[in-house]
């Protein structure tokens, strides 16, 4: 199998490691570690924000966005026989999750002591009535399996700890798969940026985003703090590129390009700012294609909303089955998406006119 045209080994770094919103601890560690070298200040916020300045010759600054946050689960309650029983963990959902997929599922729980593995349980579907087989999942009836005694469970698990899902990284065919590819992907993919650039024309602010699985908190919040003249954000988008779907509910395609965003349900892209983007992909060979997002927001929206009037764009990648530990995304969309970033920041000099 052909090597990767990008650094893996910090991609799977990326998606493996934990970061529910709120709670972006370990990732915040990863991103300060990878832009230390790369550019000429770097300060957090209250939120756990990170921002990484490049400076450039002129005033007019540029934001990049990526959160760092993955949807997870916070522990609510614990469940169990004081007298002797086994222990279970009773779950609050960070972010958006379809309850059909969880069962089955090898999880971790973060607690003050330690990660902590443990399972969602399914019953065999032969000790079901039919009532039960065709009753609707629901959030509130997912319970974790760690294998201890009640008292013991409580004594190492509190509410309030967290818990992700438990996935490695893994390349399968043209494709890279594992869980938190949303958003970390795209993390890399700025970092990647934030490495390769040198001396831009405009001041580049690198945004390593939190909050946003659950309402684009940290761009809101960061986008009235560094006041950007132009905001692009990037995330995965969906690709419904498989057996079930017409075309026309695709989105977009594993394979042909990075996506330059039109809208989604939280942001009208500037018009002049995707046309730009779609300029530089054609004038650099840049493989792309078009999203129409029908459902589902991105800090693009969360930067419009809190810095104004300001023209904002979006790049994403392709990615199937997102929300779920199994999300997967082509390697060539990503070098895409990676060399899209980069060709747009270097060429941008504060002198496009982007009001409508």
């Amino acid at each position: 199998m052909e090597s990767l045209p990008f650094d893996s080994e910090l991609l799977t770094e990326l998606t493996e490691t934990s970061g529910v919103p709120g709670y972006e601890d370990r990732i915040r560690e990863l991103v300060i570690r990878e832009f230390e070298d790369s550019v000429d200040s770097i300060r957090t916020d209250a939120m756990g924000n990170i921002v990484g300045t490049l400076e450039g010759e002129s005033e007019y600054a540029t934001a990049v966005a990526a959160h760092m946050d993955e949807i997870g689960f916070m522990v609510r309650h614990i469940e169990g026989d004081e007298d002797g029983g086994f222990g279970f963990v009773e779950l609050d959902p960070l972010g958006g999750w379809d309850p059909r997929i969880l069962k089955a599922q090898r999880v971790t729980i973060h607690t003050d002591d330690g990660d902590l593995p443990g399972v969602i349980g399914s019953p065999p579907p032969h000790t079901l009535s039919d009532e039960e087989r065709e009753k609707s999942p629901r959030i509130e009836d997912v319970v974790v399996d760690v294998g201890l005694p009640y008292e013991d469970l409580e004594e190492r698990v509190s509410p309030g700890d967290l818990v992700t899902m438990d996935q490695t990284t893994e390349r399968v065919g043209e494709t890279i798969t594992g869980k938190a590819l949303d958003d970390r992907v795209c993390l890399f993919a700025m970092l990647e940026a934030a490495r390769r650039l040198e001396t831009p024309d405009v001041t580049i602010h690198f945004c390593a985003t939190v909050q946003e699985e659950v309402g684009l908190r940290g761009a809101r919040a960061l986008g009235v703090d560094i006041d950007p003249d132009l905001a692009v954000a990037l995330d995965v988008t969906v690709a419904n590129d498989v057996p079930g779907f017409d075309a026309g509910e695709h989105v977009t395609e594993l394979g042909d390009g990075a996506a330059i965003k039109l809208k989604d349900s939280s942001v009208i892209t500037n018009p002049k700012v995707h046309k730009r983007l779609q300029g530089v992909a054609e004038a650099e060979g840049i493989n792309h294609q078009l999203e129409i997002l029908p459902a589902g927001g991105t800090d693009t929206g969360g930067f419009q909303f809190s810095a104004g009037a300001k023209p904002v764009g979006a790049i994403s990648i392709p990615t199937r089955y997102l929300h779920t530990p199994t999300e997967t995304a082509h390697v060539d969309d990503i070098s895409a998406t990676i060399d899209l970033l980069c060709a747009f920041l270097e060429s941008e000099d504060g002198e496009h006119e982007y009001t409508l």
